[in-house]
């Protein structure tokens, strides 16, 4: 599916090799070749055009500085600063744990209908500034339903935001809703509620997930909700293997029911794991600088997704919460190209390999890759 094509870097190419390297991901041999050299600088053009989908980005953790200050302004009670460069102090994380206490303060700014609504219609116009045509957004209802908004009108503000972002920017967005696990069960049982009453569900629902700290919060205790949510027809996408080892993933696999990993980084620590989740198809959502930025990986030269790949594991890379990272989608690929040794063409198919494994119906992905496969050849063409 991924082929990195002659003029791709590549260590190889900084050896001086000449012959073609082949690799796998998922099922599909690609290309490695030495050539003219092409730098990041180079693709960034080409990446910033790109149509794209998007699967592992959160709801609240995609709010940029501008939406966070406003937030912030709007209730002042907060200890959210609205000073741009107080503001990028406040997302200077230490570790994982702080992370989650930075983002759990951002979580708190969201308190009416409003503020959901004008989140996540933002959030739509910052992604499709980057030409992302779908995207799985991971929404945390609980949370805003615990805080006191109605959770009819949390449903209504969210797909109104969906439905104006379609409309004005061409946007398809979808939502997972997950179960923010330092919460414990009792976020559970009303987040599998809101997910499968058929009189609050939202019509952009597509998947169920499982997010926060993985230590200290087993995967099994929440099959039970997850199979619920599977029974109403919902995709099982939780986060494991981030911060713990690559039991949690085979958990998330034989408990939930999962059909994608939300990370799964340290899957390459397991040989029997990688090859278990290339047989059976089971997609990686990458989020390469989250991991940094969290400290789950050291260096993005240490980062596993090369291994992945060679295994043959299908990967899709995502900024799980950009700009909190400082990062974006775009940035992400540009990484990804430069991990992987990419050209172009190689970028073309990471951005299908996202459409192929996402929840978008047959017809949307044939229109998205026809998307992709066009822009890349008129590039290619030039």
């Amino acid at each position: 599916m991924l082929r990195a094509a002659p003029g791709a870097v590549s260590a190889a190419c900084a050896r001086g090799r000449t012959h073609p390297v082949h690799t796998m991901l998922g099922r599909h041999r690609i290309r490695t070749a030495s050539g003219g050299p092409v730098t990041m600088t180079d693709l960034h053009p080409f990446i910033a055009g790109l149509p794209k989908a998007e699967l592992h980005v959160h709801h609240v953790g995609s709010a940029s500085p501008r939406i966070v200050a406003d937030l912030a302004a709007r209730h002042p009670d907060s200890k959210v600063p609205t000073d741009p460069e107080a503001l990028a102090d406040f997302f200077t994380f230490t570790d994982f744990a702080h992370f989650i206490e930075v983002y759990l303060a951002v979580v708190d700014l969201v308190r009416t209908p409003e503020d959901v609504r004008d989140l996540t219609f933002e959030v739509a116009r910052d992604m499709a500034r980057q030409h992302i045509r779908y995207a799985e957004l991971t929404i945390t209802p609980y949370s805003s339903v615990k805080r006191g908004i109605d959770a009819r009108a949390f449903m209504e503000a969210i797909e109104d935001a969906r439905k104006a972002a379609e409309s004005e920017f061409g946007t398809v967005l979808r939502w997972c809703f997950d179960i923010p696990g330092e919460a414990g069960l009792e976020a559970a049982e009303v987040t599998a509620q809101l997910a499968t009453d058929d009189m609050l569900r939202p019509e952009g629902l597509v998947s169920f997930g499982l997010g926060g700290p993985e230590i200290g919060v087993p995967r099994p205790q929440f099959k039970p909700y997850f199979d619920r949510a599977i029974a109403a027809g919902l995709h099982s996408v939780p986060h494991a293997g981030e911060t713990t080892g690559p039991q949690t993933v085979w958990d998330a696999l034989n408990d939930l029911g999962a059909e994608r990993i939300g990370h799964g980084t340290s899957s390459a620590q397991d040989p029997a794991l990688l090859t278990h989740l290339a047989e059976h198809g089971i997609p990686l959502e990458v989020c390469p600088t989250s991991n940094i930025a969290t400290r789950a990986v050291a260096t993005l030269d240490e980062h596993p997704l090369k291994q992945m790949v060679a295994a043959g594991v299908t990967v899709t890379i995502n900024s799980d919460d950009p700009p909190m990272f400082g990062t974006d989608l775009n940035s992400e690929y540009a990484v990804a190209a430069r991990l992987l040794g990419l050209d172009e063409q190689g970028l073309a198919d990471l951005a299908k390999a996202a459409v192929h494994a996402s929840f978008l119906d047959a017809a949307g992905k044939e229109r998205i890759t026809g998307e992709i496969d066009a822009y890349a050849r008129q590039w290619l063409a030039r």
